[in-house]
């Protein structure tokens, strides 16, 4: 398959026409806690692009190609991280395939390699999988591999676009497409501003030690970006949960609590040691969230209850029930009795109705 290689500033041809963008990332998160982006694959009217972020600035080539224009990707999420910080503000349309064909009853989570198979009767290799895609010149083998993961993703727009017309689910597709461009958006600029609302175990600690878990938790977030190591090289969870449960008292005593911890050096511990021993101001408490506990007696019923009804709206709707609504947002709603943001929209109306007399009294 003849693809161009794009490797220096200016050289990306110049669109004439607004068809659709088929669009795939190739990049590697071994060691780093940004994923280090190797290659873009671009389908463009009639035409495969392989763009080198590696030997030039593309950032301005690829805002001008997605601006404006139908995005087709494959399991968006992780590939709309790796593109974050060349594409900043620019706003993408996205069509996620992946959550089309769960959505047209083709079931949860499909490969790109089988969701071609199926669609289009085509098998793809799957030779360069596990490829060093950061090393260059890259194999023929590779090259023919990455311009075969945009090759087909206008074919299966055709189709896909055709039978969630026919379903009338349309909307719904978009919808959760949007979110997903949202939330790579935000994971790119901005910290969870509540993390320790993931952390079940802590739900029954003092308002206090819930307050420090936060800072702890905000702290290691920003120091994995600043360093651009993973997070439990700064800090594990359950490092992280026993330093915000009891601080320690001196450095030696953090120092040893702490060993092992690949990317935790002398200045980090010293402003983790700042960190947790700092007063806890009431203002700190007003700002950090309840954490939601696990179910438990009436509302782990009640979760049974609700699960029964995700599983059955789902069968009649030729859904995934967990594309209909994750277990993780029923325990939610359980603890909390609030309807969750994840929830908001298309599910809403498929569910709420259904689900909120079920809530324990």
């Amino acid at each position: 398959m003849n693809a161009i290689w794009i490797d220096r500033l200016d050289a990306l041809p110049p669109p004439t026409t607004r068809p659709l963008l088929g669009l795939d990332t190739e990049f590697m998160r071994r060691n780093t806690f940004y994923p280090q982006l190797a290659l873009v694959q671009v389908a463009y009217d009639g035409e495969y692009w392989l763009i080198d972020p590696l030997a030039y600035d593309a950032s301005g080539d690829l805002r001008t190609l997605i601006d404006g224009r139908v995005c087709v990707l494959h399991s968006a999420s992780e590939d709309l991280e790796a593109l974050a910080p060349l594409l900043g503000e620019t706003p993408m349309q996205l069509f996620d395939t992946q959550i089309a064909a769960a959505l047209c009853g083709l079931g949860p989570g499909l490969s790109y390699q089988k969701l071609v198979a199926s669609i289009l009767h085509i098998d793809i290799p799957k030779d360069e999988t596990r490829s060093d895609w950061l090393r260059r010149p890259l194999t023929p083998g590779q090259l023919e591999y990455a311009a075969q993961d945009v090759a087909h993703l206008a074919g299966l727009h055709a189709h896909l676009t055709a039978e969630l017309e026919r379903r009338g689910r349309t909307a719904w597709h978009a919808e959760d497409c949007a979110r997903l461009v949202r939330r790579a958006h935000q994971h790119h600029v901005q910290l969870d501003p509540q993390p320790q609302r993931g952390f079940a175990s802590a739900a029954d600690w003092s308002a206090e030690a819930r307050t420090r878990l936060r800072r702890v938790l905000r702290w290691r977030d920003a120091c994995a970006r600043t360093l651009d190591k993973p997070r439990p090289w700064i800090l594990d969870d359950a490092h992280a949960l026993a330093l915000a449960a009891e601080p320690p008292t001196t450095v030696e005593d953090l120092f040893a609590r702490v060993r092992g911890q690949r990317a935790l050096r002398g200045p980090q511990r010293a402003a983790l040691l700042e960190l947790l021993q700092a007063p806890v101001t009431q203002d700190e408490v007003s700002a950090t969230a309840a954490i939601p506990p696990a179910p438990r007696g009436a509302a782990k019923h009640a979760v049974d209850a609700m699960r029964d009804v995700v599983r059955a709206t789902a069968t009649s709707l030729d859904l995934p029930p967990g594309l209909l609504c994750p277990r993780r947002l029923l325990d939610e709603f359980v603890v909390t009795q609030h309807w969750p943001d994840g929830l908001e929209g298309w599910r809403t109306t498929v569910l709420e109705a259904k689900l909120t007399p079920l809530l324990p009294a």
